[in-house]
């Protein structure tokens, strides 16, 4: 007879990690569904607005969007002369959001005690021709965490592929309202009543994060092509009152941030302000406009890392 594993919790797999920093222990949750990251502090201050094992997590929080991160509108692309028919996800603005693999629980390829590799595949099904595989690496680094994300293709021909991921950020315990926001915003992403993008403009006046802006000042569900540093590198970081930092990195390749504040994050005390950066490597609806999509050969790879710290 054989006997059937069944996870105990709706998030599925629960993968602890742990690194001794310079700075103090490292410590992650990694879930298995939707390789969400769960939990992520050091030397015991929160760097992720965590979430209970028991519940789905809250507005997407942690999770992986691929094979297109944001929405796609109406679910409704065209391919080689074809019109394709996504199913709708968010379906009081009939569009399809942050991708095909968001409820998918991942198996593991590899474990360590610092890192995880888990891998999903991306199969045909309505709208989406193609079969890809993908991977998600999630390291401890002595101050934070790398997310490393891998996709090939097993398909016979040429397929779209952008990434993007979900995570809401704390500066330890201080309320997030308190903290302030600084990101490298070079152009704004203009919406209409759906969110599905109409235009750009450059990110000036209330759009220009670089100077940095009080998050309780704050309204936002808003897309920014932002640029790298002198280093290569695109960071977007908050601060607290005290000075004390949590960082947001992605490489240079990954041109797009979209920043979502919600005032009604669910914890045990209540509900909470909470922030989402989200590093993404396209906007909304790249299917259909081809900004930041990439078009995966058959057998060809590509991978592409973000992460999370505490700056010294």
């Amino acid at each position: 007879m054989t006997t059937t594993h069944l996870p105990a919790a709706p998030t599925g797999e629960q993968y602890r990690l742990h690194h001794d920093g310079a700075h103090g222990p490292v410590e992650a949750v990694i879930t298995s569904v939707a390789a969400a990251l769960r939990q992520l502090t050091v030397d015991g201050h929160d760097l992720v607005q965590g979430f209970d094992e028991g519940s789905t997590a809250p507005f997407g929080c942690g999770i992986v969007l691929v094979p297109w991160p944001n929405r796609v509108r109406d679910g409704r692309w065209v391919h080689q002369d074809a019109v394709l028919q996504l199913d709708l996800t968010e379906v009081d603005r009939t569009n399809a959001i942050h991708g095909l693999l968001r409820n998918t629980p991942y198996q593991l390829v590899e474990k360590r005690d610092d890192a995880v590799t888990l891998g999903a595949a991306v199969v045909p099904q309505h709208g989406w021709p193609f079969h890809l595989w993908t991977t998600v690496e999630y390291r401890l680094t002595g101050n934070g965490i790398t997310v490393t994300h891998s996709v090939t293709n097993l398909g016979s021909e040429p397929a779209p592929y952008a990434v993007g991921t979900h995570p809401f950020i704390r500066v330890g315990a201080h309320p997030v309202d308190e903290l302030t926001l600084t990101a490298q915003t070079a152009e704004h992403v203009m919406v209409d009543d759906r969110l599905n993008p109409v235009g750009m403009e450059p990110a000036t006046g209330p759009w220009d994060l670089r100077a940095g802006r009080r998050v309780g000042e704050l309204a936002l569900d808003d897309a920014f092509r932002v640029e790298p540093d002198a280093d290569g590198m695109i960071r977007t970081v908050l601060a607290a009152p005290d000075g004390t930092e949590t960082e947001v990195w992605q490489e240079g390749d990954w041109e797009w941030l979209q920043l979502f504040i919600t005032r009604s994050f669910p914890t045990a005390s209540g509900h909470v302000t909470a922030i989402a950066v989200e590093p993404m490597t396209a906007p909304a609806d790249a299917l259909n406009s081809g900004v930041g999509l990439r078009w995966i050969e058959p057998g060809a790879s590509w991978s592409g890392s973000w992460g999370i710290c505490r700056p010294a």
